[in-house]
């Protein structure tokens, strides 16, 4: 067995590393210049007009003069750009916002479910190597449910009211007129803008509370080289978490996360000297990062529903049988077995609630 890395040192590392990008963002931001930073080469700006003019009563030796400052606004507070007339780079990334970029998101969000369809019908959900056993085991405890489902819905939410943002005007208008969609956009813009805070929160609190069972074991590869047996349906050993599950985490929760946030906080708080310039970046870094974590979220909900029988009511009731233990994770249910498995938060599996028989199911459970 790989030494486990010291809770408080992965803590650090993952703090400084969030703060990096938070100072990296906001420092080049925050640079003073003495001119406003132009977005583009285009960029024109009010400029101060001095004249000169004499002083009334005052003869031409008289060196007193005074300057009359003419069409000119000055910059002040914390925005660099107030004194910007004209910023063409807006018009070049609503272009592009509007015309490829919504294309090619609208894209991968109606291909992937097809996708995802047709590799159910082709292949079929996963099995179990052995008929259910009727005795449970604790596979998640509470926390770690009401933390998942806190995260997933205020992921939902925001993916939903982004959708609602950016595709609105072209698929709501024409279905529910121009008053009624202007409440639903409002509605989604201060929806999105509260919630992200929170998911931002959710998935710090997930990412912790999952971290030690996610770091990668010499097993890992060989489930990533049989494919996770997911077309086989030929169950390859793993432990706690399967390698898919573990770059589901690393590449979603904690790369696309951080990357949807820190885009998310930019374009949330503007008030920190950022130039339209970088806004403008944030927010094509905010859409695409958001598409492809939608998009994978749609493998995730796929795998953890009807992919593989048996996952949801790991989350949802935090016990699992132990004919689904033995095939999806057997290196884990071998240390259950004997007594050396770690559950989550260090608490040691002997210390966990020991397998019970399965209760008959309830209708309202499986609903």
């Amino acid at each position: 067995m790989h030494p486990h890395p010291t809770r408080h040192s992965v803590l650090a590392a993952w703090l400084l590393g969030m703060l990096l990008q938070l100072a990296v963002a906001m420092s080049w931001a925050a640079v003073p210049h003495e001119k406003a930073v132009p977005a583009y080469a285009e960029e024109q700006t009010i400029l101060q007009v001095e004249k000169d003019t004499p002083q009334p009563g005052l003869g031409d030796a008289d060196s007193g003069r005074r300057h009359i400052d003419r069409h000119y606004i000055k910059p002040f507070g914390l925005q660099p750009e107030m004194d910007v007339l004209l910023q063409r780079g807006g018009n070049t990334w609503r272009t592009l916002r509007n015309g490829p970029i919504a294309t090619i998101a609208g894209t991968i969000l109606l291909v992937v479910p097809l996708l995802i369809f047709g590799f159910y019908r082709a292949v079929g959900p996963a099995r179990l190597d052995r008929p259910e056993s009727g005795r449970r085991i604790q596979r998640f405890t509470l926390w770690d449910r009401v933390i998942h489902w806190a995260t997933a819905f205020s992921f939902l939410a925001l993916a939903l009211t982004g959708l609602i943002i950016m595709y609105g005007k072209q698929l709501l208008i024409p279905l529910m007129g121009h008053n009624a969609f202007s409440w639903v956009a409002i509605l989604s813009k201060y929806l999105h803008n509260f919630v992200g805070p929170l998911f931002i929160a959710c998935s710090v609190l997930m990412f912790f509370t999952f971290l030690r069972e996610n770091l990668f074991r010499r097993w890992d590869w060989d489930w990533i080289k049989k494919g996770g047996g997911l077309v086989s349906h030929k169950h390859v050993p793993a432990g706690y978490f399967n390698a898919g599950e573990k770059v589901w985490f690393w590449g979603g929760v904690a790369l696309l996360g951080i990357i949807v946030s820190v885009s998310g906080l930019m374009l949330d708080f503007v008030n920190f000297r950022q130039t339209r310039y970088l806004l403008q970046w944030a927010n094509y870094l905010h859409v695409g990062g958001a598409v492809i974590y939608i998009a994978a979220s749609m493998g995730h909900i796929f795998i953890g529903t009807w992919g593989t029988p048996g996952a949801y009511e790991a989350m949802r009731h935090g016990t699992v049988d132990e004919a689904w233990a033995a095939s999806h994770h057997a290196l884990w249910y071998e240390d259950v077995k004997a007594g050396k498995a770690t559950a989550p938060h260090g608490r040691h599996a002997s210390q966990s609630p020991p397998a019970q028989p399965a209760q008959p199911a309830r209708g309202s459970d499986y609903a």
